[in-house]
């Protein structure tokens, strides 16, 4: 039985043995002996791999003799083309509507969806001219529009066998996906049924992707509204869903403070992984072309070198990601067109600096970072810290089925309704700007916290302190099962920092950061459990004993019910104990 992560980073699709999980979905594929087959693997772990191996055994038998691979974007046809070529089947990247049949050299095409949208009937012509595979990678993009569903039925229904892949089998709406099957769940609600699931949580375990840990940024905001009244925001505090929109727009401004101050942590976290990792690198995701060349210049500020820009609309942007891929250039700064399965293995750090925000989109960025190479490697991403971003970085393990009937869109609190064609508009990311008019006047950063595992590490810091710097600094190369304890140590650390440096500081000297008492209620319960945790691991008493005895010294009721004030004297107490 080979390991779990056996092989070894290879090249985007070239792997000459199987993993684990590739064997068991193949060994299901042959068992179950469908027409249709929904593989859902997270990103990293080798969908094409799987994919190309079950072409050839379907070629070697005799089950089919051309194989159609449908993909999202141009940038995939030839990335397809190239992996399938080192298993020796030949695939036509060039392949046009105009042609009607692939050149007599190729065993089949490459397309993208909205290519067979234009002219189903060609696409239907080669499916039924031979025994043939489709292989349908981001299936979900056949939900898309309805002609495009309506499309990829017409082309496909008369394949062979078809191979569904996704690394995120969902969609923020109801739109059917072609050839998925639906069932209906304890509710009745007709919930897209997997053939077979290897998830992020799987995959982490057994190594074939790298820990993903999240750098949350808040800070305070300024901005003036269209009436002429200037408002002032905490970034993640409570606020309400307008306030928290337009902080958020304001934090993403590139004339404030809190750019800058994330672009400079972000870099100085990819020196001290490029340490271990000596080609590591960064990509900053913007909501638009203005902003991304804004984003850029600040970078060249802070590097001395000129990061690599690739808007949407360039004819060279394909090109421009490759050369990067295969370069050990530091940044890349993309709008929309490093997506799924765009492969450039040594990224190791991002910035989401865009307002998009449906879980499918998250999903398909935050897979850019967590392709592995190597055991050891981790990933880190810089996030602003808003509430829909925080739900979705605390539930990246979360596996999610496709629902048709949903009754209530946000049900599940994330702010699907902000970006409903995230993968189709090239400007749709800009939502949140076209809802409120305002002016962005000033912006702050300081360091919040580091999510991972669903757990937060860390406390308000503000950037280029040692405080901040615990959570900038730890090695590059880290085994999954050390970095919990790892940001446990740093946050032990970190408090001791803030202690001394609280200690000796001159009474007139001035902060970014909010009074203690002035945290929100929220706040306050999030860093009194992080101190009750730090200390429950130092003294080995259980969580609910130290808060117990909290309640005794300090008086006041349970946390969910306490006021800022008696949760703040928790905190000192809690403080003390652990420094000494």
């Amino acid at each position: 039985m080979l390991s779990p992560s056996f092989p070894q980073r290879a090249p985007w699709g070239t792997a000459n043995k199987l993993r684990a999980w590739q064997q068991e979905a193949l060994d299901q594929y042959f068992e179950a002996d469908k027409r249709d087959f929904l593989v859902a693997a997270t990103p990293g772990a080798g969908k094409t791999t799987f994919a190309l191996t079950l072409a050839v055994e379907l070629m070697r038998i005799g089950e089919v003799n051309r194989i159609i691979v449908v993909a999202p974007t141009e940038h995939l046809k030839t990335q397809w083309a190239d992996a399938a070529a080192r298993v020796h089947i030949r695939l036509d990247p060039y392949f046009k509507n105009s042609h009607w049949a692939p050149a007599r050299q190729y065993h089949g095409v490459v397309v993208t969806y909205a290519q067979v949208a234009a002219k189903s009937s060609v696409h239907r012509h080669l499916t039924e001219d031979a025994k043939t595979l489709v292989i349908l990678d981001e299936v979900h993009h056949g939900g898309d529009a309805l002609s495009w569903g309506d499309a990829i039925r017409d082309a496909y229904g008369p394949a062979k066998r078809r191979l569904l892949l996704s690394g995120t089998p969902f969609r923020s709406d109801t739109a059917p996906i072609p050839f998925v099957e639906y069932l209906p769940d304890e509710s009745g609600a007709r919930i897209s049924s997997t053939d077979y699931s290897y998830g992020y949580g799987r995959a982490l375990a057994d190594g074939v992707v790298r820990p993903v840990l999240f750098h949350m940024y808040a800070g305070k905001m300024r901005w003036r509204t269209s009436a002429g009244d200037e408002l002032e925001a905490h970034l993640g505090q409570d606020n309400t869903k307008d306030v928290t929109s337009q902080a958020w727009r304001t934090a993403l401004d590139p004339e404030g403070s809190w750019m800058p101050a994330v672009l400079s942590a972000a870099d100085r976290r990819l020196t001290e992984i490029r340490h271990h990792i000596p080609d590591a690198g960064g990509l900053v995701l913007a909501t638009d072309q203005t902003v991304a060349r804004a984003y850029a210049k600040i970078l060249h500020g802070i590097t001395g070198r000129q990061p690599t820009i690739v808007l949407s609309d360039d004819a060279s942007a394909s090109e421009r990601i490759e050369k990067f891929s295969a370069s050990d250039d530091r940044w890349m700064v993309a709008v929309r067109m490093v997506s799924e399965g765009v492969d450039v293995p040594r990224l190791a750090v991002g910035v989401y600096a865009t307002s998009s925000s449906t879980p499918l989109f998250f999903a398909q960025a935050i897979g850019r970072f967590v392709r592995a190479r190597r055991r050891g490697e981790a990933a880190s991403v810089f996030l602003p810290n808003v509430p829909v971003l925080m739900g979705l970085a605390n539930e990246l393990e979360r596996q999610r089925d496709h629902a048709l009937d949903r009754q209530d869109k946000d049900a599940d609190g994330l702010d699907d309704s902000l970006l409903e064609s995230a993968n189709r508009e090239d400007d749709a990311s800009d939502a949140l700007t076209q809802e409120f008019s305002y002016q962005a006047i000033s912006s702050i950063a300081h360091f919040d916290r580091v999510v991972f595992d669903g757990k937060d590490f860390g406390q308000l810091a503000e950037p280029g302190t040692p405080e901040e710097e615990e959570f900038i600094g730890f090695p590059g190369l880290l085994e999954p099962e050390h970095v919990h304890e790892l940001l446990m140590q740093r946050a032990a650390r970190q408090s001791r920092l803030r202690e001394t440096r609280e200690a000796s500081a001159d009474p007139t000297e001035t902060t970014t950061l909010p009074a203690p008492l002035h945290r929100t209620l929220k706040e306050q319960r999030q860093l009194l459990n992080s101190l009750v945790g730090l200390y429950a691991r130092q003294s080995g008493e259980p969580h609910g004993s130290v808060h117990a005895e909290l309640r005794r010294i300090c008086g006041g009721p349970a946390v969910a019910q306490a006021t800022v004030t008696q949760l703040q004297s928790r905190i000192d107490v809690l403080r003390k104990r652990v420094r000494s």
